[in-house]
């Protein structure tokens, strides 16, 4: 494969008005007085098309400047990088401080992402297969069927197979829009279930969170695999290349997470990543070790064999059993989360293995990025 160049995703610092540390243990950026306020991102992206853009702009000014905006039809919006980019952007007000927080609920920032997300929603619709009228205590029966059959390559046979340094350095970069605010996104959910589903969720989370320790929170052990992978960990560095296969992962769960009527699909989206991630986990681990990287590195994947087994177990017979009890009427939206998630995770499987098979960056080249 190509060798992708990491370097500029780093020098853009220089030339947007920030400046850079580079050490031993990975790249530090600081922002400098031209930051906006009550921004942790190290930068905004450049856009990718005239969505994103319209985005970018209007964070670039004060809430309430949004201009008018492109039209969202007759766009294939999971396979399109603008589109994806924008929406991604709409989410992450919610999370870290992009730009002026008064962002968050511009009510036409809002009205926008709303449009996008109808287009969104309607794609998924069209790509997912699940039982839509499943009875409640049939749900759990669904999910293990879902989950058993087949969808096509495994991303962790090839890298324990296979895999490259390089490689894996690609597939951290695309994993790290998630990871390093891994468990944010279903958090969303405690305050929106009741009795033994809440207690559940609370019970998985508290160890995705370190069980209290900062040091041992599953966002700051991925940040520890960049850096021993020689990547920047710093939140949001690497957004600029990230394609449309890696950010509709993402823009999946912040859609649910972000509403309360989705929050179905969001338990629906946990069980799946907890009851499929054992065996891949430990393949990455074993990939890692393969290509010289310590233990320190691997810890991210090794902390979550030991646990996401009891994670499994707790997710599908006490989260989706107790949300069954309480709001039995969700069954079909919690097989449309699992469904959806498990669709898009085989079309970033696919986008990474083919891009190698063509001996080419799996990540979006920095000349199709509009500057």
């Amino acid at each position: 494969m190509t060798e992708h160049d990491f370097t500029p995703a780093r020098a853009w610092f220089g030339s947007r008005g920030f400046a850079r540390h580079d050490t031993a243990e990975g790249v530090v950026a600081f922002r400098d007085d031209t930051g906006g306020a009550g921004s942790s991102w190290p930068l905004l992206p450049w856009p990718r098309g005239p969505l994103s853009e319209a985005v970018i702009a209007a964070l670039r000014g004060s809430p309430g400047t949004l201009s008018s905006t492109p039209p969202v039809e007759n766009i294939d919006v999971l396979a399109d990088d603008d589109f994806e980019l924008a929406l991604y952007l709409c989410y992450e007000l919610h999370y870290r401080g992009v730009t002026d927080e008064g962002w968050e609920w511009d009510v036409d920032l809002l009205r926008f992402r709303a449009e996008m997300e109808r287009a969104f929603l309607n794609r998924l619709r069209d790509e997912t297969v699940y039982e839509r009228h499943v009875a409640a205590e049939d749900v759990g029966t669904a999910l293990d069927t879902l989950i058993s059959v087949p969808s096509g390559p495994s991303l962790s046979a090839h890298f324990v197979e296979s895999g490259t340094l390089d490689q894996m350095r690609e597939f951290c970069v695309h994993r790290s829009a998630y990871q390093l605010k891994e468990a944010d996104p279903h958090t969303f959910a405690i305050p929106r279930l009741a009795s033994e589903a809440k207690a559940a969720l609370v019970e998985i989370q508290y160890d995705e969170y370190g069980l209290g320790d900062a040091a041992n929170m599953h966002a700051t052990l991925f940040a520890n695999t960049m850096v021993a992978l020689g990547l920047d960990p710093s939140y949001g560095s690497y957004v600029e290349i990230l394609p449309a296969a890696t950010l509709a992962k993402v823009n999946l769960v912040s859609m649910f997470a972000l509403h309360r009527r989705w929050r179905g699909a969001l338990v629906g989206h946990l069980v799946v990543f907890e009851m499929t991630s054992i065996q891949p986990m430990g393949r990455y681990s074993q990939a890692l070790e393969r290509l010289g990287v310590g233990p320190e590195g691997r810890r991210f994947y090794d902390v979550h064999v030991q646990v996401d087994a009891r994670h499994a177990v707790i997710a599908r017979d006490r989260l989706v059993a107790g949300l069954m009890s309480t709001e039995p009427y969700l069954g079909a939206d919690v097989l449309f989360g699992a469904s959806a998630v498990t669709m898009l995770e085989q079309r970033f499987t696919d986008h990474l293995l083919t891009s190698w098979d063509q001996n080419i960056s799996s990540l979006s080249p920095w000349e199709n990025v509009r500057r």
